[in-house]
C-alpha cells in the first residue's frame, strides 16, 4: 500500500526513531567503565619493582596510594629496584613519592584511608595496632602496642579477646568519620584473630565495639570482617567475607541489613576447590553525592560487581575475569574511587594497579 506521508514527514519520522533508539534508558541507568591502558605510567619511580599490592586509598587531590608488600622474586632485583612500601601516584599515574619503613609499618599491609587533613591511616593486618602518618610519611600516632595482640596471652597464638580497649588482633580495614574524627576499625582479617568492629575517638580512646551479625541459621559461619567503609549518610558497610555478603550497620552497631553477593562457577567444580575466596572482599562507593552504587571486588568470579546501594541489586560487573593480561585480575584485593568516579583496582598476586575510567552512565545523567 502506498504511503500518504510526504518525504519531509518520512525524514522527520526516521530521525525520531533513530534518536529514540539512541537515547539511553532512564530505567536501566548504571555506570559504564573503560580500562585506561596508559595508567599508571611505567616504569614507576627509579625502575621500581612492586610486590603484592595489599590495599590502596585515594586522597582529595585524586592521588592514589598503594600498599606494597614488597614480596618480590629476589632474582628480579637484578633488573630493578625494590619499591618502597608506600607509593604515591598523581592523577596521571606518575610517581609523586615513595616512603615507609617496613619494620615500623608491620607485616601484611592491608588497608589505608586518607582523612580530610591528608593524614594517612594504615592497617598492617599481621599486627595488633593501627598507625597514622603525615602526607610525607612521618609517624604521628600509633594506636595499640607493637608486639602485642588483643589475645589471652598477648601473642598471636593466644585466644582472641575482643576486649574493650584500643588493642587489636589481625586488623583488616579502617575508615575515619569526616564529621567527628572517630576511627572505625574492622578487627579480624583471618580466623583465630578478633571478629569485631571497634570504634575509637580521634585521640585513640576506645568508645565501643560490635561483632558481625549472626542468627541461628548462620552462626557457624566464621565471622571475618574483611573490609569497612562509612557512607555519607551515616552507615557502616562491612564485608562479611566468609558469608559472601556485606553487612550494614548504623554507627552504634545496630544491624540494618545484609547485601548478598553471589557467583556462578564458570567451570565444573568436581574435584577442585570452589567459592572459598569470597564474593564480597572489599568495596568502595560511587563518587556521586548520594553514593548510589557499591563497587565490590568478587574474588570468586574475579570481577568487580556494581550494586545499587539502596536495594543491593547487582546491575552490572566489569573486568575480564582471572588472568594477567590487561583488564584481567589476579587476586584483586584493593579498590578505590576518585572524585571523577574512576575506579582503581589493586591486585595482590597480580602486583599491579589498574584504572577503569568512568565513561558515564548507561541511562540518564552522570553519577
Amino acid at each position: 500500500m502506498p504511503s500518504n506521508q510526504s518525504p519531509a514527514s518520512k525524514i522527520a519520522g526516521l530521525l525520531i526513531t533513530i534518536l529514540s533508539c539512541a537515547a539511553p534508558s532512564r530505567v536501566s541507568a548504571q555506570p559504564a567503565f573503560e580500562l585506561d591502558w596508559e595508567w599508571p605510567q611505567v616504569p614507576m619511580g627509579e625502575n621500581w619493582l612492586t610486590g603484592g599490592i595489599g590495599g590502596m586509598c585515594i586522597d582529595s587531590r585524586d592521588h592514589v596510594y598503594l600498599l606494597n608488600r614488597q614480596n618480590v622474586v629476589a632474582q628480579d632485583l637484578d633488573g630493578a629496584r625494590l619499591a618502597p612500601p608506600i607509593i604515591e601516584l598523581d592523577s596521571k599515574g606518575a610517581v609523586v613519592n615513595g616512603w615507609g619503613d617496613p619494620e615500623l609499618l608491620g607485616p601484611r599491609l592491608h588497608d589505608c584511608h586518607v582523612d580530610a587533613d591528608n593524614n594517612m591511616w594504615i592497617v598492617a593486618s599481621g599486627t595488633g595496632y593501627i598507625q597514622k602518618y603525615s602526607s610525607e610519611g612521618e609517624l604521628q600516632m600509633q594506636i595499640g602496642e607493637s608486639g602485642t595482640f588483643d589475645s589471652s596471652d598477648g601473642t598471636r597464638r593466644g585466644e582472641p579477646l575482643n576486649s574493650d580497649r584500643a588493642q587489636f588482633f589481625l586488623p583488616a580495614a579502617i575508615d575515619v568519620d569526616a564529621n567527628n574524627g572517630d576511627i572505625y576499625v574492622a578487627d579480624g582479617e583471618l580466623p583465630g584473630g578478633n571478629y569485631r568492629i571497634a570504634v575509637l575517638d580521634s585521640s585513640g580512646q576506645f568508645l565501643r565495639q560490635w561483632p558481625l551479625f549472626r542468627t541461628e541459621s548462620d552462626r557457624d559461619i566464621t565471622p571475618l570482617p574483611h573490609c569497612l567503609r562509612l557512607s555519607k549518610d551515616g552507615l557502616v558497610y562491612v564485608c562479611d567475607r566468609r558469608a559472601d555478603r556485606i553487612q550494614v550497620f548504623d554507627k552504634q552497631g545496630n544491624f540494618i541489613r545484609n547485601i548478598f553477593v553471589g557467583f556462578t562457577p564458570a567451570s565444573p567444580v568436581t574435584d577442585r576447590a570452589s567459592g572459598d575466596r569470597g564474593s564480597a572482599v572489599v568495596l568502595a562507593f560511587s563518587a556521586d553525592e548520594a553514593q548510589r552504587y557499591l563497587y565490590v571486588i568478587n574474588q570468586n568470579s574475579v570481577k568487580v560487581e556494581v550494586l545499587e546501594r539502596e536495594g543491593g541489586r547487582v546491575v552490572s560487573s566489569f573486568g575480564n575475569g582471572p588472568g594477567r593480561y590487561r583488564g584481567q585480575f589476579t587476586l584483586p584485593h584493593g579498590i578505590g574511587v576518585d572524585s571523577r568516579g574512576n575506579v582503581y583496582i589493586a591486585e595482590q598476586e597480580g602486583r599491579r594497579v589498574q584504572k577503569y575510567e568512568l565513561l558515564g552512565q548507561t541511562g540518564s545523567g552522570g553519577i
